[in-house]
């Protein structure tokens, strides 16, 4: 969906770098997290000021990760202690991000295991993850577990002005953010954690290290220079209209919303979540919830596996059972080109 923004970029956010530069596995070995490089953790810092989503100022650690997901893995690894008797306990609300359990439990650490739906867990020892707007309902939440040998991880992947409105800065333990979801970078493998802890960063960091000895220069770079870009089209003295990410991407998201509904309508057997309006503190208006993804549900009696169904339809998506749901429910994407998402249209308002 981002790539026509980029295209009329330019070559405004293009960078190139040298062969005999970025040699080194180091960064910056001032900062805990070394092989963070600085223009990037400059970058980070004033889009979330910008932006006003997260408290991420200079009492906060910043650490780069290959994707999220690595540094979902950190946070995990970080929070579970490595001499407790049992693995800890990690759980998510359903419907919870698919990726969440094999992550968890891919590697069979003794450290953690995937323990499911936060609403069914009885128990003191867990971590919680708290994906908001959560991946794949759109729904906005907080914790459901108080314990104080508990720890939380909040997934805010989606916290951004063109999905959500923006009604606070968040100010978590542990806040996991991508420029996948940011910008539509996915081929970068850039995310980066705010940590409030230093020694649940340094952790972090460990695990980092060991794991892939660091996060790539290049990609780094990149990233910086991309969210410049995105920070620059509002807050240059004579912003360009066209550079405004975060506007492109809500009429975008905007137009799709309104076509799917339409095709939902029209169908008269599917059903998909409807939300409140609310102020958005970025835009100082009210304004739509815009999930990156569809939450379908079928209520042909007659359809029980969903994702099988809309297959034979010529449409791919996530079956619910896989993100802790029943199988009439099933995740599909907004954020296609505009060719496949106005197929999938189409065929959606064909059925009945």
């Amino acid at each position: 969906m981002y790539e026509a923004f980029w295209k009329s970029a330019g070559a405004a956010a293009d960078i190139s770098i040298a062969s005999w530069t970025s040699l080194s596995y180091f960064s910056d070995v001032t900062n805990l997290c070394w092989f963070l490089e600085p223009q990037l953790a400059h970058q980070i810092r004033r889009l979330h000021r910008l932006v006003g989503n997260a408290v991420a100022g200079e009492d906060r650690f910043i650490i780069v990760g290959t994707g999220s997901s690595q540094l979902f893995q950190a946070a995990l690894y970080a929070l579970s202690p490595p001499d407790a008797a049992e693995p800890m306990s990690v759980v998510s609300l359903a419907p919870f991000y698919s990726t969440y359990p094999p992550l968890t439990d891919y590697l069979r650490s003794p450290l953690h295991k995937w323990a499911g739906d936060a609403s069914k867990f009885a128990g003191d020892r867990y971590i919680e993850l708290v994906c908001t707007p959560n991946n794949p309902d759109g729904s906005i939440r907080e914790a459901v577990l108080c314990s104080g040998e508990g720890k939380t991880v909040h997934d805010l992947a989606y916290y951004w002005p063109q999905y959500t409105p923006i009604t606070h800065p968040a100010d978590h333990d542990i806040m996991l953010f991508t420029l996948s979801k940011t910008t539509g970078h996915a081929g970068s493998r850039i995310g980066w954690a705010v940590v409030k802890d230093r020694a649940v960063a340094k952790r972090m960091i460990q695990y980092i290290e060991l794991n892939t000895i660091g996060v790539a220069r290049e990609a780094q770079l990149r990233a910086a220079k991309i969210l410049q870009l995105v920070s620059d089209g509002y807050e240059s003295p004579n912003p360009d209209k066209e550079m405004k990410l975060f506007d492109f991407g809500r009429q975008k998201l905007a137009a799709r919303w309104h076509k799917l509904t339409e095709a939902v309508q029209a169908s008269g057997i599917f059903t998909a979540p409807s939300f409140e309006p609310a102020f958005c503190n970025f835009t100082g208006d009210v304004s739509e919830n815009l999930p990156a993804f569809a939450w379908l549900k079928c209520e042909k009696e007659e359809v029980e596996d969903l994702e099988s169904y809309l297959k034979e339809k010529g449409i791919m998506v996530r079956g619910g059972s896989r993100f802790g749901k029943e199988a009439r429910y099933a995740r599909v994407s907004m954020v296609d080109h505009d060719e496949a998402f106005d197929l999938f249209v189409q065929r959606l308002a064909a059925m009945s």
